[in-house]
C-alpha cells in the first residue's frame, strides 16, 4: 500500500500540486556572461581537498572554465606579463586579497510551499545571495511539471535562481495507491518520461520499495529516502542502498539498522505518529537505542553502506532548534528576511509541520543533544572512512530560513569533526558526484562550468562569514563592524551582486510587513 506518510506529508505540508507558490519573475539580474571572464588576483579555495592557493588568475569562456594560472606570490607584487591576456569584449574582476570556492549545492532544497506563504523569487535569492548555485528538490512539492518548468528557465538563465534537480516523491501523480510491483516499476518508468532527474522516498512495502529501487537504478536515475517510522521496522536504510538506493536524508533509518537488542524503536505506549510532538521528541532518543558507536553492529553497517558507494545526507541544521529552541527563534535574521507568513508556520501549532513545540523543556533538549553527539560521531567517522557525506538544508522548517541555514549546516559539519576543508568538499564535490555531475560541478577545474562564489575575507577560518549578514569583528580602533557576506555569487559565467540580492529579499520582506502591518512577535506574547 502506498506509505501512510507520504499521504500525510503531500496533504499537509505542500499540498501538492493542486496548490502552488508563485514562480520566479523572467528577469534579468546577473551581469553577462561575457565572451571571457578573467577573476584577477584571487585566493582560490578549489574543493578537491587541495589547501588554498594564491594569487590565482580564473579564466572563463562560454561558462566554461578555460585556465586557472598562478600568477605569483603572497605579498608580491604581480608581474603582467605572468597573467592571462583579456580579450576583446571581456570583463575582469579585480579580486586581490579575496576568496573564491566552487558554487554551493544544497542537496535538500524544497522550493517553498503554499503552507509557508513563500514565492520562488524569496527562496531563489536568499539561496543565490549565499552562494547557492545548484540545488536537489527532493519530492517536487509543488508537482513536477512547475518544478520541471523553473528548472528550464533557470538553466536558460531567464530567471535568478540555482540550476535544479527535481526529484519527484515516490507515488506522486499515481492514478491510484501502488500496491504491487508491477505498479511500482510503471511508475518508475513513468517519472522518467516526465523528465525527472530522481525519485524521493518515504518507505512502503519491501516488495513495493525493492521493485522501485531496482528500476529507478536500472534507468540511470538517482534517489533519496527519509525512511518515515511508519515503513522503517520492515524496510531500513540497508535494504534500500541494497537494492539500489544512492543517498538518504536526515537519519532515518540508520539507527534502526543497528538495533542489536531490539526491532522496533521503543515508541511509549501512548504514541502517535500523527502527534509530531510525539514523533520529534521521541527521535530526539533514537540514537541512545542503537548500537554503540564503533561496535561490531555499527561497525558492520558503516562499512558495508561505504562499499556500496551509499551518500549521507544528514541535514543536521533543520532539527538544531531541538537543542535550543530559544536560540532558534532569536536569530537575527529572522527580523528582515524571514516572512511573516513563515514566522507564522514556525509558531507552535498541532498542525503546521515542524511546529511541534506543544510542551518542549529542558529535558527534551538534553535528549537531543546526546542525539547529535552520537549522530555527528557516525557522520564524521563515516566521512574518514571515505564515505561520501553531503550539505542539504530542509530549509523553510523549524526556524530555519532559506540559505541561513544551509551555512548553519556548514557550521554543524565542522561541529561534527570535519575539517573546514572538508565541509567545503561536502558542499561542493561530494555533492557533485551524489547528483552524478562531477563532470561539471563541485570544483574549481579547467573544463567545469563557472559555478563560483567570492568573498573578500577567509571563510575557512570562520564559516559564519558566509551567512548574508556576515558576522562581526572589531577593528584595530576598536569599531564594531560586520565581515563577510558573499560579494558575488557567479553562475553559468553571469556574475550576480549576493548582497543586493539579499537586499532584494528584505524589501520583499518589508513590503509584506507594511501590508499586513505584521509585527514579528515570540509565541505566546500579546
Amino acid at each position: 500500500m502506498r506509505s501512510t506518510f507520504l499521504l500525510i506529508f503531500s496533504a499537509i505540508i505542500f499540498n501538492a500540486v493542486t496548490a502552488q507558490i508563485a514562480k520566479a519573475p523572467l528577469v534579468k539580474e546577473g551581469e553577462g556572461p561575457w565572451p571571457q571572464l578573467i577573476i584577477r588576483g584571487v585566493t582560490l579555495i578549489n574543493s578537491t581537498g587541495a589547501p588554498p592557493i594564491g594569487p590565482v588568475d580564473i579564466v572563463v569562456e562560454n561558462n566554461r572554465i578555460v585556465n586557472v594560472s598562478n600568477v605569483g606570490a603572497p605579498g608580491v607584487s604581480i608581474d603582467p606579463k605572468r597573467r592571462p591576456q583579456l580579450k576583446e569584449g571581456g570583463k575582469e574582476i579585480q579580486a586581490e586579497g579575496m576568496y573564491l570556492l566552487p558554487g554551493f549545492i544544497d542537496m535538500h532544497g524544497h522550493i517553498g510551499g503554499t503552507e509557508q506563504g513563500t514565492p520562488a523569487e524569496y527562496v531563489f535569492k536568499l539561496w543565490m545571495a549565499h552562494g547557492i548555485t545548484t540545488i536537489r528538490e527532493p519530492g517536487s512539492g509543488n508537482g513536477l511539471e512547475w518544478v520541471l518548468d523553473e528548472k528550464k528557465l533557470s538553466a536558460e538563465n531567464k530567471i535568478t535562481a540555482p540550476r535544479i534537480y527535481a526529484y519527484s516523491f515516490f507515488g506522486q501523480g499515481a492514478k491510484q495507491p501502488i500496491s504491487t510491483p508491477e505498479q511500482a516499476i510503471n511508475w518508475v518508468r513513468e517519472n522518467q518520461k516526465k523528465g525527472a532527474d530522481g525519485v524521493k522516498f518515504f518507505g512502503a512495502a519491501p516488495q513495493i520499495m525493492d521493485a522501485a529501487l531496482r528500476e529507478n537504478k536500472r534507468l540511470g536515475l538517482r534517489s533519496a529516502c527519509h525512511h518515515a517510522q511508519m515503513d522503517v521496522a520492515r524496510w531500513n536504510v540497508l535494504n534500500s542502498a541494497r537494492a539500489g538506493l544512492t543517498s538518504m536524508e536526515h537519519w532515518y533509518g540508520l539507527p534502526e539498522a543497528m538495533f542489536d537488542d531490539k526491532t522496533i524503536q521503543n515508541y511509549s505506549l501512548n504514541y502517535n505518529y500523527a502527534n509530531e510532538a510525539d514523533r520529534f521528541g521521541e527521535a530526539g532518543r533514537l540514537w541512545k537505542q542503537a548500537a554503540p558507536p564503533f561496535s561490531d553492529k555499527w561497525n558492520k553497517v558503516m562499512n558495508e553502506l561505504i562499499a556500496l558507494d551509499f551518500t549521507l545526507d544528514p541535514t543536521f541544521n533543520i532539527y538544531d532548534a531541538t537543542r535550543d529552541l530559544q536560540r532558534a527563534r532569536r536569530l537575527e535574521w529572522h527580523d528582515n528576511y524571514t516572512l511573516p507568513s513563515l514566522w507564522k508556520f514556525y509558531e507552535p501549532s498541532r498542525e503546521s509541520h515542524g511546529s511541534f513545540w506543544l510542551h518542549w523543556g529542558t529535558e527534551d533538549e538534553i535528549a537531543w543533544k546526546e542525539n547529535y553527539r552520537l549522530w555527528m560521531t557516525f557522520v564524521n567517522e563515516y566521512k574518514n572512512r571515505g564515505g561520501r557525506v553531503t550539505a542539504g538544508s530542509d530549509d523553510g522548517f523549524i526556524y530555519e530560513t532559506y540559505g541561513f541555514g544551509y551555512i548553519r549546516e556548514l557550521e554543524m559539519l565542522r561541529e561534527a569533526g570535519f575539517h573546514p576543508l572538508e565541509v567545503i568538499r561536502s558542499a561542493t564535490l561530494y555533492a557533485a558526484q551524489a547528483l552524478g555531475a562531477e563532470k561539471d560541478l563541485g570544483s574549481v577545474e579547467v573544463g567545469k562550468l563557472a559555478d563560483m562564489v567570492i568573498i573578500d575575507v577567509n571563510p575557512l577560518e570562520n564559516l559564519q562569514v558566509l551567512y548574508g549578514t556576515g558576522t562581526i569583528k572589531v577593528t584595530a580602533d576598536n569599531k564594531v563592524v560586520r565581515a563577510g557576506g558573499i560579494k558575488y555569487t557567479i553562475k553559468d559565467g553571469i556574475v550576480y551582486d549576493a548582497k543586493k540580492l539579499l537586499a532584494d529579499v528584505k524589501k520583499m520582506v518589508e513590503a509584506e510587513k507594511a501590508k499586513t502591518g505584521w509585527k514579528l512577535k515570540q509565541p505566546g506574547e500579546e
